[in-house]
């Protein structure tokens, strides 16, 4: 049930990047509040900042509550649920750092990224300052330790599961994002598109909705025929979220239905019921694998046979910049089987590399190209692309330029 955007949406997100970069050397106009998910975005400064520079070094050895009672509970609280308005003294929204769903999705990389550049950096609001001349890196990672331990309940999978989405292998961890995907073709002629909506619920739940539509070549190359392909739905429910090992196992299932049309091959004209196993291993170096086996089961045999799927995605992230966009290469190796006798095993790769848009990370490029690996002179290799929006992180139009203070040369 996977979904690769529209390559009409790339233009778009590729301009937008050009001018979210262009805004990071110096401060944008004004600064939007944090966004749904994205609580980092809304740390507020402690006062006394002089005391804290002298106190640097004599609290090299404070451990991560200390450091937050010392620095941050001014504008925090004790409880990391935020000070009363009237207190600090501004309307900007403080995050709840206890709320689990709200802050067990980000990755402790970007609770560091704010502490440590503040919050125009991702585009937040500025009343968070840099710490980076008040706490020593060590400092940071433990205060950024402890902010984890708010949540008190350790069913939500942490944000480090939440790696970069490959073009073809699903991932583990819940989502609440719309992912635009195309993939394009010259022989046979095919773009096929998938408009894919993610919709988190509970703890380690996720209902999908995935509407495909696409243009195919008619015989003969005289004209294209478009069309809605096969409707599918799907639920997804995280079975292991193992931090310590850096392990995640997700199981999904769905139903394909008919809505397409099978005589131009958009559809295949029957209801099929899916089933996957999802998962991904975290590696050293903010390095991933990724993996999803299973199959699909038509319920009438005459108009498709059963299939499985198999793919493992192999990649990295990297930041760019003191803005901290980020790209990630990955590069994948597919596989598919009709479930009949005799039937051959279709061998793909995919090379390909995902970058951020927009400084707040929520809206993201995919770019890539799957090359088959076996019966190249029936298989023609596939241009991918996919634009994602992260809901959970914030409005769309927010958080796209970012300013690191300081950090200019």
């Amino acid at each position: 049930m996977r979904i690769a955007a529209s390559l009409s949406a790339v233009t778009l997100p590729v301009l937008a990047f050009a001018v979210g970069a262009s805004g990071a050397a110096g401060a944008p106009a004004s600064m939007r509040p944090l966004g749904q998910r994205s609580a980092v975005g809304a740390i507020s400064a402690a006062s006394n900042r002089e005391s804290l520079l002298r106190r640097r070094h004599a609290g090299a050895d404070s451990t991560g509550e200390q450091l937050f009672r010392a620095t941050c509970m001014g504008c925090h609280g004790v409880d990391g649920a935020g000070a009363p308005r009237n207190i600090v003294g501004f309307t900007a929204p403080l995050p709840d750092f206890s709320d689990c769903a709200a802050t067990t999705a980000e990755m402790r990389v970007d609770w560091m990224a704010v502490i440590r550049d503040g919050g125009p950096v991702r585009g937040f609001n500025r009343i968070m300052p840099a710490f980076r001349d008040l706490l020593t890196p060590q400092q940071i990672r433990s205060v950024a330790a402890y902010l984890r331990t708010l949540c008190q309940d350790r069913r939500w999978p942490l944000g480090e599961f939440n790696v970069a989405l490959a073009q073809t292998t699903e991932k583990a961890f819940p989502e609440d994002e719309i992912v635009v995907t195309s993939a394009a073709s010259r022989s046979p002629g095919l773009v096929e598109n998938h408009i894919i909506f993610e919709k988190r619920f509970g703890i380690r739940d996720q209902l999908e909705v995935d509407l495909p539509f696409g243009f195919v070549d008619r015989p003969g190359g005289s004209s294209w025929a478009g069309g809605l392909g096969d409707l599918s739905i799907a639920g997804k429910h995280v079975l292991i979220a193992n931090s310590t090992s850096g392990t995640i196992v997700s199981a999904l299932a769905g139903v394909v239905l008919p809505t397409g049309d099978q005589a131009t091959g958009l559809g295949t004209g029957t209801t099929a019921f899916e089933g996957f196993i999802l998962g991904a291993q975290l590696l050293p170096a903010r390095s991933f694998f990724q993996f999803q086996g299973g199959v699909t089961l038509p319920t009438d045999l005459s108009r498709a046979p059963r299939s499985a799927y198999w793919a493992g995605a192999l990649g990295t992230t990297v930041a760019v910049g003191p803005i901290t966009r980020i790209w990630s290469p990955i590069v994948e190796l597919t596989g598919t089987r009709d479930l009949v006798s005799g039937a051959p095993v279709d061998w793909n790769t995919v090379p390909q590399f995902q970058v951020t848009l927009s400084a707040l990370q929520h809206v993201r490029l995919g770019v890539g190209l799957d090359i088959p690996l076996t019966h190249r002179d029936t298989r023609s290799s596939q241009l991918r692309a996919y634009f994602l929006w992260d809901m959970a992180d914030g409005p769309f139009l927010q958080g796209w330029k970012g300013w690191c203070p300081g950090c200019e040369p």
